[in-house]
Order: C-alpha cells, then sequence, then structure tokens
C-alpha cells in the first residue's frame, strides 16, 4: 500500500510534468541555437530521461523538434499556436491603437519582433486629419532601425521609455514608440507614425499609457 505521506498525489504529479514541459519550451524559445538534452536537464534541474519523456511527448505534438544534430528547437505546433493567437491580441490593440490614432492625429502600430525583423501587427489611421502616413500590417523592417524596432529592443532591456526617430525608414516620415512589457514571449511596441515632427514631451507619455494599456489587456 502507498504511502500517502511520501507519495504526491497524482494532480500534483502531473501539475508538475505539466508545468517542467512548459519550461522547457520557453528555454528551447530562448535558445536560437536549440539546446541538447543534458543543457536543458542542467536548467531544469532534473535527470536526462525526465527530458526525454518531455521532449517525446512534445515532438509528437510538433511543439519541439530535433534538428541533425540532436539540438532540441521549437517546432511547427508553435508556430501554429502563435498564428492562433494574433487575432486575439489584434483583437485587444485595435480600440486601444484607434484611442491613440484620435489623440494624437497620426497613425497609430503595434510592431512585434519577427526574427531581425519588425513586422507590424495592427495598424489604425486618424479620422479626423487631412494627411496621414498610410502604413500596412505585414509591413516590415528592420529591427534595429525606426521607432518601433529600437522601442522593442529598449524593452527587451526592461526599460519602460519612449523612443523617437525620424527619416530612418521612409523620408520625412517621423515616429514615437514605447514597448510593450510584463507578457512572457511577446516583443512589441506600440507607436505612432507621421508626416510632420511630434512633440515628445506630449506624445511619448500618450504612446507609454497606450502600450501599458495594452500589457494590462493582455495579462
Amino acid at each position: 500500500m502507498a504511502d500517502s505521506t511520501t507519495d504526491p498525489p497524482r494532480g500534483a504529479e502531473t501539475a508538475q510534468t505539466l508545468d517542467r514541459g512548459l519550461w522547457l519550451l520557453h528555454h528551447v524559445a530562448d535558445a536560437p541555437a536549440g539546446l541538447t538534452v543534458t543543457e536543458i536537464a542542467q536548467r531544469l534541474g532534473v535527470g536526462r530521461a525526465v527530458v526525454y519523456r518531455l521532449a517525446a511527448t512534445l515532438i509528437e505534438h510538433s511543439m519541439v523538434r530535433r534538428d541533425p544534430a540532436g539540438r532540441l528547437r521549437l517546432g511547427a505546433g508553435v508556430l501554429h499556436l502563435a498564428t492562433r493567437a494574433q487575432p486575439l491580441i489584434v483583437d485587444a490593440a485595435r480600440p486601444i491603437l484607434r484611442r491613440l490614432a484620435e489623440q494624437v492625429g497620426a497613425t497609430a502600430h503595434l510592431t512585434v519582433a519577427d526574427g531581425a525583423e519588425a513586422t507590424a501587427l495592427a495598424v489604425v489611421e486618424p479620422t479626423w486629419t487631412a494627411m496621414h502616413v498610410a502604413y500596412r500590417p505585414g509591413t516590415h523592417h528592420p529591427l534595429d532601425r525606426g521607432a518601433a524596432g529600437r522601442a522593442i529592443a529598449e524593452g527587451r532591456r526592461g526599460h519602460s521609455t519612449w523612443v523617437v526617430t525620424s527619416g530612418e525608414l521612409q523620408p520625412g516620415a517621423h515616429g514615437i514608440a514605447a514597448p510593450v512589457l510584463g507578457i512572457e514571449g511577446l516583443d512589441a511596441s506600440v507607436g505612432v507614425i507621421s508626416l510632420a515632427p511630434l512633440d515628445a514631451t506630449t506624445v511619448g507619455p500618450q504612446v507609454i499609457t497606450a502600450a501599458e494599456t495594452l500589457a494590462t489587456a493582455l495579462r
């Protein structure tokens, strides 16, 4: 007969397995070159046999894969989940971007990191301006250029600040953006882009407020 004082309840054991599996995914996601079973075991503080069992289940569901060198990398299943999550993020962002665009009188956007590029996930144009920047969802540019990409970099460093750029992506275009902080797995920024220079002391706090509001909505 099992000793109930030493054997964990089945539910606790299942929760621990799930927790370890999720942490495995987090560690693999944070390692662009992939991780070996030994490296994962060290990071999780478990034996290699545990990692093999976790990996086998995740591989079965295409959440991770083994590369030719035997290292574990993210699988296509994660991309599928990310694609399904994007509409939820856009739905949460759209009213916030609408408010920001109307306040500032400039095109507002939510931009996410996609490898070495920044990609516009949602865009809202102001309704009352005679002229404004036309910016389409799906537009992408190098992550190290433009206010949106630079703000994402600031967010990765944990900085809650706005970034101002002029003409880095398009001559005559001016941008202000701030990072969306505190959402695990989401490297993103909220910003505005205008044909005329923007008053950073006024617009910067508005952009930060929009980014913080979005972060709260996504938690």
